[in-house]
């Protein structure tokens, strides 16, 4: 499954005021695994910013000279998005702006939560977590994320820290260690949660020990015994 974990910054709070988006952070995660295939875009917004916005992401019009027009990365950004599951936190602020911002672009435009799955990871940790504080920051405290450098709100660093928030709310992410030859069904199932990974019938492949390994791994215990004065409990144990 491909998914894009994705925040924006904005000149002020409603669309339907004339407001834009200055700022688009985006990253893929494939299958329950970060991809490095992230995007990121500053974009000059025609138009003053508030200064509470300002104060909030510290983004100036003067830092946005020389930045494209939404329309000039619209093309792009939508063949980014194409197929993917959106995960958003506070999803229906982000894609007003963004639906706003295309159909200025494309009046046939197909609002992204009919065309995409949306996942708001705001409306998963109020179901999660009742009666207590879930904004990013408390997330992030909450999974023990590191977001010291958050000193700012950036929609590249949020959509990262979310990501993270995500996949430790969602189960985690890990890694079964599956071998280079493995076939394309294990393949397609490493970082899945190890739960799910087994419910598919799917094994780790285990690797049986050479000889001259388990006379190494014999001489290891013969020293540990002498070391312990004959109380190495691994050489009681049936191999």
């Amino acid at each position: 499954m491909r998914q894009i974990v994705l925040d924006t910054e904005t000149t002020g709070m409603e669309p339907e005021n004339g407001h834009r988006i200055i700022e688009i952070g985006c990253v893929e995660v494939v299958n329950r695994r970060l991809t490095g295939n992230d995007l990121h875009l500053y974009l000059h917004p025609d138009r003053d910013i508030d200064q509470g916005a300002i104060d909030v992401h510290g983004i100036t019009l003067e830092f946005l000279e020389g930045r494209p027009r939404f329309n000039e990365v619209a093309a792009d950004l939508a063949a980014y998005l194409d197929g993917a599951e959106l995960v958003i936190h506070n999803a229906p602020f982000d894609l007003a702006f963004l639906n706003t911002e295309m159909r200025q672009v494309n009046t046939a435009h197909v609002a992204l939560e009919e065309a995409s799955s949306i996942i708001d990871t705001l409306v998963d940790a109020r179901q999660r977590f009742p009666g207590q504080r879930n904004s990013l920051d408390a997330l992030c405290k909450r999974f023990e994320i590191d977001n010291t450098n958050r000193e700012l709100h950036g929609a590249l660093l949020d959509a990262q820290l979310l990501a993270d928030v995500y996949l430790r709310m969602t189960g985690g992410q890990i890694d079964i260690g599956l071998l280079a030859d493995a076939d394309d069904e294990t393949n397609a199932l490493a970082g899945s949660d190890l739960a799910s990974y087994l419910a598919r019938g799917v094994r780790p492949r285990v690797s049986q020990l050479s000889a001259d390994d388990s006379q190494a791994h014999e001489a290891y215990l013969d020293m540990l015994a002498k070391a312990s004065g004959d109380r190495c409990l691994w050489q009681g144990l049936d191999s």
